[in-house]
């Protein structure tokens, strides 16, 4: 199928994409539609023609676990209510720790890159398969942007993915933003990834922004598309024509006008970039309409093995938010910075899902949250995290305010319990947590 130009479409700007000429189709983050009931712009898109594919953020097909039936399924639902020709998802791991591990469960709160060694390329393509035979459409995944290596890494980028494609029938999404960020943080050239992985498995590619701080990249899908971006664009698709391409922006969105150019760029890219018509050089209009699957599948990847895996993303999870030492073979500082970015990250996904808390504590809401954020992991989501980082600060007495206390009160009182914890339940709470930080 091919898909054309596309836009991510977020709620925010949602009467924006709707107005943008020329779209032939849009991608929506799978866990922010509910099963039974499209957002209205979706809907009026769809009755356009628009396809809309759900793609999804929180399975951790590259975690030491095998994925979740209930995960699976959502994900599913959403494919079929909005009659999507495939789904997508990220090459990562999301959360680490519990009963493998006998360790508390933490959730990162981003997508982290997994070792690319044999054993984990073994984990990952069992967890594929998985997923496949759970869903109704074609799977495709999503190389990720990153600013740590793992120690001892046995693959290049584009071993791994052309690996996992022989092994699973995959498709792929490429993301050349994410691919530029990994020339920058961790010297690997985009152009040999590009000749590595099969480029006519790609069902799609996502182009986004990002910014350079002190010699790092970060992918904040928060900034126009830089030149670089383009150029990494460019050498794909003197490779192959991909069935779609999408510009990816989830935050500080600018005007319509300002969009609809960076999509004019992006075309403009391509076509200067078509190579003549060489052959093999488009990718069949099939792509992402057909499942491809191995004649059958290998024997399971042994507990072991999924052992070692939880061992080594548990420590290095408890390393970035949970204050731990750097696991050996670990650069501290790139530590630090991605712990530290994991942090803001935070705190501004939690200001979006109770924008409440900013508007009661004002200016000393992130350096609250931060402060918060450096002992007290993530473990069951933002909004149970935005819950948990109310509570702690009316145990200890903040804020000092009188008029705000009694606000932030209310507002944890509507969505908690009736009343904060007694003492008896701090202190057994403080316990608790003293216990699982050992």
């Amino acid at each position: 199928m091919k898909l054309g130009i596309g836009i991510g479409w977020r709620p925010e700007i949602a009467d924006a994409v709707e107005a943008l000429p020329g779209i032939d189709w849009v991608e929506a983050v799978a866990e922010n539609i509910c099963a039974g009931h499209l957002p209205d712009s979706l809907v009026r898109l769809r009755e356009r023609g628009v396809t809309v594919v759900p793609h999804g953020v929180s399975l951790g097909l590259g975690g030491a676990d095998r994925p979740d039936a209930h995960r699976l399924a959502d994900l599913a639902a959403r494919a079929e209510l909005l009659a999507a020709p495939l789904v997508t998802e990220h090459i990562a791991f999301v959360r680490a720790g519990g009963p493998r591990t006998a360790s508390a469960a933490l959730e990162a709160g981003h997508l982290l890159p997994v070792p690319r060694t044999r054993d984990a390329l073994d984990v990952l393509c069992e967890n594929v398969r998985i997923a496949q035979d759970s869903l109704p459409v074609p799977l495709a995944l999503e190389n990720i942007a990153a600013l740590i290596s793992w120690p001892d890494e046995e693959l290049t980028e584009g071993q791994f993915l052309a690996e996992l494609v022989e092994r699973t029938g995959v498709r792929l999404l490429i993301d050349v933003a994410n691919l530029h960020t990994n020339h920058v943080n961790r010297g690997e050239d985009p152009a040999t990834a590009l000749d590595e992985l099969p480029v006519e498995a790609i069902a799609y590619v996502h182009v986004a922004g990002g910014i350079e701080k002190d010699g790092v990249w970060h992918d904040t899908h928060a900034h126009p598309v830089t030149p670089p971006v383009l150029d990494v664009l460019a050498e794909l698709r003197s490779r192959v024509d991909p069935p779609g391409v999408l510009l990816e922006r989830d935050d500080d969105f600018p005007p319509a006008g300002e969009l609809a150019a960076e999509l004019a760029t992006i075309r403009t890219t391509l076509d200067r970039a078509a190579p003549g018509e060489a052959p093999g050089a488009t990718a069949p209009a099939t792509t992402t309409g057909t499942a491809h699957r191995p004649p059958s599948a290998p024997a399971a990847v042994a507990d072991g093995v999924r052992d070692r895996i939880a061992g080594a993303q548990a420590s290095l999870l408890r390393a970035l938010v949970a204050g731990d030492p750097a696991p050996p073979g670990f650069d501290a500082h790139r530590l630090g910075v991605q712990s530290r970015a994991l942090a803001a990250k935070r705190a501004g996904v939690v200001a979006k899902v109770a924008p409440e808390l900013p508007e009661i504590l004002g200016a000393g809401y992130r350096p609250a949250f931060l402060a918060y954020a450096g002992n007290r992991p993530m473990s069951a989501g933002y909004r149970r995290d935005a819950l948990d980082f109310a509570e702690s600060l009316l145990i200890s007495g903040r804020p000092a305010d009188d008029a705000a206390r009694r606000e932030l009160t209310r507002w944890w009182r509507d969505r908690a319990a009736t009343r904060p914890p007694r003492r008896t339940t701090r202190l057994i709470r403080a316990a608790r947590a003293a216990l699982i930080g050992r």
